[in-house]
């Protein structure tokens, strides 16, 4: 059975994606959402991801909190700067971090957090020298982006993931 349904979970996932996507449980987008889930698992297997054990699961709520969090704080900070566009000038800038981070499921969820909260962008990975490149929209001061990337999501990923 493992044969035929190398991640199940990520099946499933991607049926329920699509239907939802689609907004219907008619049979014919059943089929095709099972269709297209057990082909993207077998696309999975292919790219041979790297297994990763879950290691502290109570990290796992705190720093979903930190990033809830962040993301609205992130989305009042936009809409200050887009309303104030006129009054006082964007600082953009780029802030480079040094990271400890080696596990790449872990490197990967933290660029989904840094792009998924306003204003913040993963710009480049260095692997051999752990740099980490991002930019922001309204650069006030690097250390302190450093210090909170490092302290707020890179802390627990280590926990979670290494």
């Amino acid at each position: 059975m493992r044969y035929w349904f190398p991640y199940p979970l990520l099946s499933l996932a991607l049926l329920m994606l699509w239907l939802l996507i689609n907004q219907s449980l008619s049979p014919g987008q059943i089929v095709l959402g099972s269709m297209l889930g057990i082909a993207f698992a077998w696309a999975m297997v292919n790219l041979q991801p790297d297994k990763t054990r879950l290691k502290n699961f109570g990290v796992i709520a705190v720093l979903a909190g930190h990033v809830a969090v962040d993301v609205v704080r992130s989305n009042i900070a936009v809409m200050g700067v887009i309303l104030r566009a006129g009054k006082r000038s964007v600082n953009s800038g780029f802030v480079a971090i040094d990271i400890s981070l080696r596990d790449e499921n872990a490197l990967a969820l933290l660029a989904c957090i840094l792009t998924a909260t306003p204003g913040t962008a993963w710009l480049e990975f260095d692997r051999q020298t752990g740099v980490l490149l991002i930019h922001v929209l309204d650069l006030e001061n690097g250390a302190v982006w450093s210090d909170l990337i490092k302290r707020r999501y890179e802390t627990p990923l280590k926990e979670i993931f290494e």
